[in-house]
């Protein structure tokens, strides 16, 4: 067990991030066991400890239960039923018991500590784990009904930021610049460690990717086709930002020679995200109000690993662009759709408290014919909720007839919409 009162704190990130905290923070004392997932190597582990220690300030010692199940000293724990026990036996009744337990997939049968534990008194209940064996819809599976899920993302263009300055204390880049840098690095907390190091942030994403495709999909998943996984991958970077079927992406390798059906398609497309690997995002019908069940669009987890399969490619900007705000958008929260108007096309409803805002992005509108393509959408929007066009014009912030411009680099670094 990690006593954080006793043992000194050491934050590997070097970043507090704040606005997992805050959500971790809104749901402590709530009777729902609180799930962490999130890509390999994003930080969950380091938010966990981060919310201990932040709790830690304010409840007395034996209130707080940590295991760590990679940790060897653990090791005996992981039978379910001495864990049970011991935790059992730490419980106090006159307080509430704050029970933190990290990479619980390593414990068979964890499920049944967590159950009998839920239905205590005064038990608060936060766990981690692995995607090699606690994907998002076997927790769904194993805790129906009785989780919220927090998902952690990498680094966002701010934190990134935080962590080259950590690295270069006396940098003198722009906005520009360091967005160049976060598209080609990427967000994943380790390789603020290993900036300019541009072999072993190679290796070192190399070896992210292998571990996902190879252990946390092929041997949970059964699929034995790596080529055609890897080809999906990679077909769906190369079409971010457009609308995919599993019957268009088969069709496409099947006129190249590839053997496959629309059903192993989409097998390998949910595993995928299963993963975090990809997020995907369903069409919604402005005007009818309702999601539309054909035609989506991916989106990576992270430019840097985009990055890294694809290398650079001209007129890839906008793409790239695009799943910066993706992401972006999700952090903030938001409940994200593509927007269909009639035969235009918005690229995010972003609803957010039940109040929708359109967002359209565009790389540059500085050509008028551009401009008036990009405003068209929203322009068909009859409502009055916000409406923003998202662009990398930097330029002081423009209305045309409502519909507010914005610089996306400033939007990416902590602006509001």
């Amino acid at each position: 067990m990690i006593d954080l009162r006793e043992t000194p704190y050491y934050n590997e990130l070097s970043i507090l991030r704040k606005e997992y905290l805050e959500k971790l923070l809104s749901w402590k004392d709530k009777h729902v066991i609180k799930v962490i997932t999130g890509i390999r190597r994003c930080g969950k582990s380091i938010v966990l400890r981060d919310f201990c220690k932040e709790i830690s300030k304010s409840v007395v010692e034996n209130q707080i239960t940590f295991f760590n199940f990679e940790m060897l000293e653990n090791e005996e724990l992981k039978d379910y039923h001495l864990l049970y026990t011991t935790i059992k036996n730490r419980l106090r009744a006159d307080k509430m018991n704050y029970i933190f337990l990290d990479e619980i997939q390593e414990v068979p049968n964890f499920e049944k500590v967590v159950d009998s534990l839920f239905v205590m008194p005064n038990v608060d209940i936060y766990l981690t784990g692995s995607n090699a064996n606690m994907l998002s819809s076997e927790i769904a599976t194993l805790l129906s009904g009785r989780y919220i899920e927090i998902n952690i993302l990498p680094f966002s263009f701010s934190e990134f930021q935080l962590g080259y300055k950590s690295k270069f204390q006396n940098y003198n880049l722009d906005l520009p610049s360091l967005y160049t840098k976060y598209i080609t690095y990427g967000g994943f907390p380790y390789l603020h460690k290993i900036y300019e190091e541009n072999e072993i942030i190679k290796d070192y994403l190399q070896g992210l990717y292998s571990t996902i495709v190879l252990k946390d999909i092929q041997q949970r998943k059964k699929i034995t086709d790596t080529l055609l996984l890897e080809k999906i991958v990679k077909f769906a970077l190369q079409n971010t930002g457009n609308l995919l079927s599993s019957k268009k992406i088969c069709d496409t390798f099947v006129s190249s020679g590839k053997k496959t059906s629309p059903a192993m398609v989409e097998n390998c497309l949910s595993s995928l995200c299963e993963t975090f690997l990809f997020y995907k995002i369903n069409r919604y019908d402005v005007k009818g109000k309702e999601i539309l069940k054909t035609l989506e669009k991916y989106y990576a987890v992270d430019v840097g690993l985009r990055f890294f399969m694809l290398g650079a490619k001209s007129g890839d900007e906008g793409h790239i662009l695009e799943n910066m705000i993706f992401l972006e958008l999700k952090r903030r929260g938001y409940q994200l759709y593509i927007g269909k108007v009639d035969d235009t096309e918005i690229d995010f409803v972003a609803i957010k408290d039940a109040i929708p805002t359109y967002i359209q992005v565009a790389l540059t509108v500085r050509d008028e014919q551009t401009l008036q393509r990009e405003l068209r959408p929203l322009q068909m929007v009859k409502d009055n909720y916000q409406k923003i066009l998202i662009t990398m014009d930097n330029s002081p912030v423009t209305y045309h007839n409502g519909i507010k411009q914005i610089f996306a680099l400033d939007f990416l670094n902590g602006g509001e919409v």
